[in-house]
């Protein structure tokens, strides 16, 4: 499917402010290839207090076979939806929103839209992430200094992981804040710029979702003096660093809720929901006991947490420590239980919390799901997400060869992992599949959230996708990661092609002076080289994105700019496809960039691509002319 058709998608080529105020006119763009029509009109329609206003668009420029309309559009809502319609002179009437262009009536809620809120910081998009689990990344010399904690099963930095409990969560290593520090060359090399570490407060796991305090770092790791150091080590070689906070509940060992636990009368009681007289029964996160649920309606628990100056949130973000933003857990179910929804609130509070202490700080938020009503603008700058990218691009790229692995239980099993999902392993998707999802998953997020989500092929939730991954789909999949819109992250582990069969399996100590192993060599090479192209091109930062073809085997995008425009193939089979001058004007100074795959222009200015699969190929063009 070669597409040719009207293009918008709220990137700096197409609006004139990503950052307007209430009240605000904005200039809104749209180009229409010069074959389309002939039309009589293009308008926009928005929906501001849900009722229809309408604006004219005049054809302003012409340029490489496209026509440019703009209208002006009064920004009235904080989240103010947008779409254009193309009245044919045959009388037939087309609408473009951001799932595509259609021919009836069409959902408000996939719009193209307006933010009205204070932006995320600028370095957000420019950011290439890189998640470190503190247990298994690096363990200094500090470490063998301190006691094994009563809860732990200690292992060798090269004993396997133990997937089934009690291991699972209580299988401990050591690793500790120091031993970051320690490797951090080894992520400034890669070209990460952001670190993102799972939690570092004192709790009885080594994920440390169960934290027993939210305003220490655990001794284990080094403590508050250990994370002062790393956030001032990360700070002094221009990188940024971020933690992870559980919203959504803390463990049971944690100084309020033991303060709660059997005494209704304790201030903390209202912290949590508890299910009888005796404070003793109590809502947990999925039924697990040592993770109790917040009852985000305590204004006392808000305080103490997310609101203000003296509270969690802002402890940490605050000098000493300084950090530059949050990850925050199960975002998607805090507040959120029975017939009670507090989400909004406790994320609005969390975001001005934030910027009141560092305007410079982000606000993330994990929904693994459908993301799409908690990510409209009000509070999260983006979120760790699955079903846009992760999940689909697994569809894709995957073949499982049905090896066995053991699940928390001990069973077992050969079915492949895939998210949790009981559908029968890993569904079998085409690139048409993954187009399809990722234009489903985003059409109802406004573009300046969707440069904030994050792009992860895995995480320390999921299993590792080398796992399962098609013989030489590797660079498809992490040159799709750094291209795309969003924010790569590099989960650690996987530049040093680590495999993990499911979300625990995955959390595997880095095997440290491996690096000459060919295998190894040859994956950090592909990181080093995808991230430099990432962190070289604006384009591919901030750029718009448009389909030129899209078919079984293959995606072929552009993301652009006045600027630059940076092509990209992404084929899981063999590719050959010819494309007219209209879709890739300027094709004839194409530069490659990355990969093996044939770009040849004609005397008329016709494209031919070809590749042979699996194959990941980039070029550079001239920037979009608008005149």
């Amino acid at each position: 499917m070669t597409l040719l058709q009207p293009h918008h998608d709220g990137s700096d080529l197409y609006v004139s402010t990503q950052a307007p105020a209430l009240g605000d006119t904005v200039q809104v763009r749209v180009r229409v290839p010069q074959h389309y029509g002939p039309l009589t009109a293009v308008r926009t329609r928005s929906n501001p207090d849900h009722e229809p206003a309408w604006s004219e668009a005049t054809l302003v420029s012409s340029a490489d076979g496209w026509d440019w309309w703009q209208a002006d559009i009064v920004v009235e809502n904080p989240r103010h939806g947008y779409r254009f319609l193309f009245i044919h002179t045959n009388g037939a009437v087309e609408t473009l929103n951001q799932s595509g262009l259609h021919t009836g009536e069409t959902l408000d809620a996939e719009d193209f839209a307006f933010v009205a809120s204070t932006p995320p910081p600028a370095w957000l998009s420019e950011s290439v992430m890189y998640q470190i689990f503190p247990d298994r990344f690096a363990r200094s010399a500090l470490a063998d200094e301190r006691p094994t904690p009563e809860w732990a099963i200690p292992a060798e930095w090269d004993t396997p992981v133990d997937p089934v409990i009690p291991g699972r969560s209580q299988q401990f290593y050591g690793g500790d804040l120091d031993g970051i520090i320690e490797h951090l060359d080894h992520l400034q090399d890669l070209g990460v710029t952001l670190l993102y570490l799972t939690p570092v407060f004192p709790a009885a796991s080594n994920h440390r979702y169960d934290a027993s305090s939210f305003m220490t770092v655990d001794p284990l790791l080094g403590g508050d003096e250990a994370y002062k150091r790393l956030i001032d080590a990360v700070h002094a070689r221009g990188m940024r660093i971020i933690g992870d906070l559980t919203s959504n509940h803390s463990g049971d060992r944690h100084e309020w809720f033991r303060a709660a636990y059997g005494n209704p009368a304790a201030p903390e009681s209202a912290f949590y929901y508890f299910t009888n007289a005796d404070n003793t029964e109590y809502v947990s996160w999925l039924g697990s006991l040592t993770l109790p649920k917040f009852n985000w309606a305590s204004q006392e628990l808000r305080q103490r947490f997310i609101e203000g100056e003296d509270s969690v949130v802002a402890h940490w973000l605050k000098q000493p420590f300084g950090i530059d933003g949050w990850r925050v857990d199960v975002a998607n179910m805090t507040g959120r239980y029975r017939d009670i929804d507090l989400n909004a609130e406790v994320r609005e509070t969390l975001l001005r919390t934030v910027l009141a202490t560092n305007p410079d700080a982000i606000l993330l938020g994990e929904s693994t799901n459908d993301a799409t009503s908690d990510l409209q603008g009000d509070a999260w700058h983006g979120a760790m997400t699955y079903p846009s990218f992760t999940r689909p691009v697994w569809g894709w790229l995957s073949d499982p060869q049905g090896t066995p692995y053991l699940t928390y239980d001990g069973e077992e099993v050969t079915e492949p992992w895939f998210f949790t999902q009981p559908i029968g392993g890993i569904p079998r998707y085409t690139a048409r599949d993954v187009a399809a999802a990722m234009t489903r998953f985003t059409a109802g997020i406004p573009w300046r959230v969707r440069l904030g989500n994050m792009l992860p092929l895995d995480t320390h939730d999921t299993a590792r996708f080398e796992t399962n991954a098609a013989a030489g789909t590797m660079p498809v999949a992490v040159g799709l990661s750094l291209t795309l819109p969003g924010v790569p992250v590099v989960f650690a582990g996987d530049e040093y092609a680590l495999t993990g069969a499911d979300g625990e399996s995955s959390r595997t100590p880095i095997p440290w002076g491996t690096e000459g192993d060919p295998v190894v060599a040859e994956r950090i090479s592909l990181y080093r080289e995808l991230i430099a192209l990432r962190r070289g091109h604006a384009a591919l930062q901030t750029g718009g994105m448009r389909f030129v073809h899209v078919d079984d085997e293959a995606l072929v995008f552009v993301r652009e700019s006045a600027e630059e425009t940076v092509l990209v193939v992404a084929s899981r089979g063999d590719l050959s496809v010819e494309l007219d001058d209209v879709q890739l004007p300027g094709a004839s100074h194409a530069e490659a960039l990355y990969g093996d795959a044939l770009l040849a222009t004609a005397d008329d200015g016709s494209v031919l691509i070809e590749a042979e699969g699996p194959a990941f190929a980039m070029w550079q063009l001239p920037g979009v002319r608008i005149s």
